[in-house]
């Protein structure tokens, strides 16, 4: 979630009393523990060297590997998520990383004997949205504004604007419009409670 900190800074304020300042404090302590874990999961996550704005929002993810490898920009989303951090991941701001999208910065040299391991910087730019079940693999590059459909197996960068689709993801003839001024983690329950009321 967005940090406790900001939260608290930015909540919306009903006069003492008011049937809006009982719901909205009834929703923020019925919030407060799912809070208090993506906070707790971000603060670990940060303690490892990970650079995460304080507006990004950090769900049930796996990420393993060296946290120093990770930044995240403001208000992206990165729900169930696997991320491997054997090289670099950086994620743009106002990106949607939705459950079960899988994120590999490395993979094995078929063509060594040793069958060594073979990495390569991922860069996710502004606005791009993963669609759940998605796998981006080693040396990657999408696009700001671009949409990787369901399931779809990323391995060569994605142009931006472009929607890519299937296994290999390959784009179709629909692409994104232009301009995008959306906010990926607003839909949250805890954030709205504390800033909507």
């Amino acid at each position: 979630m967005a940090s406790l900190r900001f939260l608290w800074v930015n909540r919306a304020k009903f006069p003492i009393h008011s049937k809006k300042f009982y719901r909205a404090w009834g929703k923020r302590l019925f919030s407060f523990s799912e809070l208090y874990i993506r906070n707790y999961r971000r603060w670990e996550l940060l303690r490892g060297g990970a650079v995460i704005d304080e507006l990004a929002e950090i769900g049930e993810a796996k990420i393993d590997g060296s946290k120093k490898h990770l930044s995240i920009g403001a208000l992206s989303f990165v729900g169930k998520a696997t991320i491997a951090l054997h090289c670099a991941v950086t994620i743009g701001e106002r990106v949607c990383i939705n459950d079960g999208v899988q994120i590999l910065s490395a993979s094995h040299d078929v063509s060594d004997h040793k069958w060594s391991l073979a990495c390569a910087e991922i860069r996710i730019e502004d606005y791009v949205w993963i669609s759940t079940g998605a796998i981006i693999l080693p040396g990657v590059r999408i696009g700001r504004g671009a949409v990787i459909g369901a399931g779809a197996v990323v391995s060569k960068s994605v142009a931006a604007g472009a929607i890519v689709v299937g296994n290999p993801a390959k784009p179709i003839s629909k692409s994104r419009c232009e301009i995008l001024d959306y906010n990926p983690c607003e839909f949250l329950a805890a954030n709205r409670a504390w800033l909507l009321g």
